[in-house]
Formats: structure tokens, C-alpha cells, sequence
């Protein structure tokens, strides 16, 4: 949900061999993967099953032959999935070759995730679940067209394809997966060290359990803005995949509360409070922040206001840029691209 040139560039030059990063809002994984990159073990929590499992495949020490090869047995031992959802968006959204396939492969992944290479096919799938369908190339989505970040909501979906007069395309599901796992897993030469939890940052022992033993020197993170509180609802189509209902979901449970800049605040700082239990002394927090216009809250106030009493002293504030200058996470939800405001990189160094 930010670009890999945020955490990368926090931790090139100033993160030492052996140093622990830790992210308690990880979303997608960026910073875990940053640290990969840079040899640092590195862990992470988020709320979202979504986010944690394409978080987790960040971490996964596996090849694109391997992925592939499980994908071909998951396959093969499955010759029929128990359950197919039927009604007229799963009719439009996948041919019925395709759309077997799928729940074939997500009946065998909810049965046994526990290695790498399960792990990361199933986030391998997950990016394929939906996306554009190609005017040139070959298919690199497994649907019928629709948004690469978000999925549709179904009556909106059906409506769209009724009228424009597209259906599902058959596509080699394999083909997909292997052309996926060759593009994300092809040139790893890095080996990923830490884990990636579902949970709760705001339950301290959450983050307790996680790392043990191992102390973070680094706290890098950009919670979810005040107001984009739409993730579970707009990632629903993915959530199934994970073990979720077949019709969305719009509760958005473990979520922080966005009802008031008050409580988000308090709510925020309870996380800054968690983290600085599990950090070394002097370890320093760095937090990607923005929000959008329709919220009535500044969100640089709301930032600092969050680090008061929690542990840690803020140190120096820089302009992030806006949500219009790459992946950001104000960018990656309907309608909001146009409305970001500015985004700020706030530094602050655990108190002694």
C-alpha cells in the first residue's frame, strides 16, 4: 500500500546486519519485503487475511517450478471441488472450466498451508483471481474484466457485463500460475526471515507472541488512513478464496475504528504503546501517513496526536509526497485517487 522505495530507503544506510524490523499494520508486505531484500529478519501483523496471506508469500523461500508443480498436484488430486458458487455473478465472472479449477485449488490450499510453496501459490492465485482481461497479450487474470486492486460488488458487476455484452474467457489456469510465479519467484535470490501473523496489533499480547524473544530496532508502518475503512468489502472476492463467505462481507472486524478522529486516535497510540513494549532501547519507529478529503481531520494532526504518551518521541516530520506518485494507499480504493491530500513521513525514537 506504499511504494518499496519507502522502507527500502529507511533502512539502506542505517539499518544494521541482524537488525529486527517489525510492521504491526504489514497490509501487503512491503516492508517485510523490503527487509528481505536487505538480509534483515522481519515480522509482521495485520487484521485482514488477505493482507497476511500476500504478506506472507513475501516471506515464502521457494521457485516458480515448485509452485507450479504443487499447483499440477493439488490438481490432480482433486478431480472434483465439493463446492462450486452458483448465481449469475459466478456465471459471468469465470468460465466454468476455470472457475473448477479455482475451487479445486482453494479446497486443497484450505486444507494445508503450512509450507512455503502452498503459501505461495495461494497468493500466486490470489493476485490472478481478478483483474483486466487483455487486449493483446495472453490472459495474466483468471476473471472476466474487472479492477486489478479491488473486487466488484456483484450487482454492479453483472450489470456492467450484461451491458457490454462480455463473458468469461477459458484460460489455462496453469499457465496463468506459472507465468505469475515466474514473474514473482523467477529472479528471488534473497532468503525471507521472520513470520507474518494474523491478528491484532492493539492486543498486546499479539504482538508478544510474534516475536519472543527478538527485539525490533525498526518500526516501520502505515496504518489505514482515517476513513479508507473499505479493505474486507473490497478484497471480499479474494477473502472467499481464504475460507469467506461467497457474497460480501462489509463488517470489517479488528479493524481500528474510524467513527471519530478521537477514538482512531487513542486506538492508534494503543499500537504505538504495544510496539514499544517488543522494541529494543533507541529503536526507531517510521510511519508512512496520510488520509482523504472527505474526512474533516487533518492527518498530520492526527499522527503526532497518536504518539503522544506512547513511548515514543517524535523526531522530525517529512512530506511523503501525494497518493498520486505511485502505489499509495489512499491511491487503491474507488474514487479516493483524485481527493488524497498530502502524505507525510513522521520519524520517532523510542523514549530511554
Amino acid at each position: 500500500m506504499f511504494p518499496l522505495r519507502f522502507p527500502k530507503g529507511v533502512l539502506e544506510g542505517r539499518a544494521e546486519p541482524g537488525d529486527v524490523v517489525l510492521d504491526p499494520f504489514c497490509g501487503r508486505g512491503t516492508t517485510n519485503y523490503a527487509s528481505r531484500l536487505l538480509g534483515l529478519p522481519t515480522f509482521g501483523v495485520d487484521s485482514n487475511p488477505v493482507a497476511v496471506a500476500l504478506s506472507q508469500a513475501k516471506l515464502a523461500n521457494v521457485t516458480p517450478d515448485e509452485i507450479v508443480a504443487e499447483a499440477e498436484r493439488i490438481l490432480s488430486e482433486r478431480r472434483c471441488p465439493a463446492r462450486v458458487p452458483r448465481g449469475d455473478f459466478w456465471d459471468l465472472a469465470y468460465h466454468p472450466e476455470v472457475l473448477d479449477a479455482v475451487c479445486r485449488l482453494r479446497e486443497g490450499l484450505l486444507s494445508d498451508v503450512l509450507r512455503d510453496v502452498r503459501v505461495a501459490l495461494r497468493a500466486v492465485v490470489l493476485g490472478a483471481l481478478h483483474g483486466p482481461q487483455p487486449k493483446v497479450q495472453g490472459p495474466t487474470y483468471l476473471s472476466n474484466q474487472c479492477q486489478r486492486t479491488y473486487a466488484p460488488k456483484p450487482r454492479y458487476a453483472v450489470k456492467f457485463w450484461r451491458n457490454k455484452g462480455m463473458v468469461p474467457k477459458q484460460v489455462d489456469v496453469l499457465d496463468v500460475i506459472k507465468m505469475r510465479a515466474v514473474r514473482y519467484y523467477g529472479s528471488e535470490s534473497s532468503v525471507g526471515r521472520g513470520a507474518i501473523r494474523l491478528g491484532d496489533s492493539r492486543d498486546a499480547t499479539c504482538l508478544r507472541s510474534l516475536m519472543g524473544d527478538r527485539r525490533a530496532r525498526w518500526v516501520i508502518s502505515s496504518p489505514p488512513y482515517y476513513g479508507l475503512d473499505t479493505y474486507f468489502p473490497d478484497q471480499w472476492l479474494r477473502y472467499w478464496f481464504l475460507g469467506g463467505p461467497e457474497t460480501v462481507d462489509y463488517r470489517s472486524p479488528g479493524q481500528l475504528d474510524h467513527h471519530s478522529p478521537r477514538t482512531y486516535v487513542a486506538q492508534l497510540r494503543h499500537v504505538w504503546r504495544n510496539t514499544a513494549a517488543v522494541c529494543a532501547p533507541h529503536a526507531r519507529l517510521v510511519v508512512r501517513f496520510g488520509g482523504i478529503r472527505d474526512r474533516k481531520a487533518e492527518p498530520l494532526a492526527l499522527v503526532t496526536a497518536s504518539l503522544h504518551d506512547s513511548g515514543w518521541n517524535l523526531e522530525r516530520i517529512r512530506s511523503g509526497g501525494t497518493a498520486s506518485r505511485g502505489k499509495r494507499q489512499a491511491h487503491q480504493f474507488p474514487g479516493t485517487p483524485s481527493s488524497s491530500v498530502e502524505e507525510y513521513d513522521v520519524w520517532a525514537r523510542l523514549c530511554s
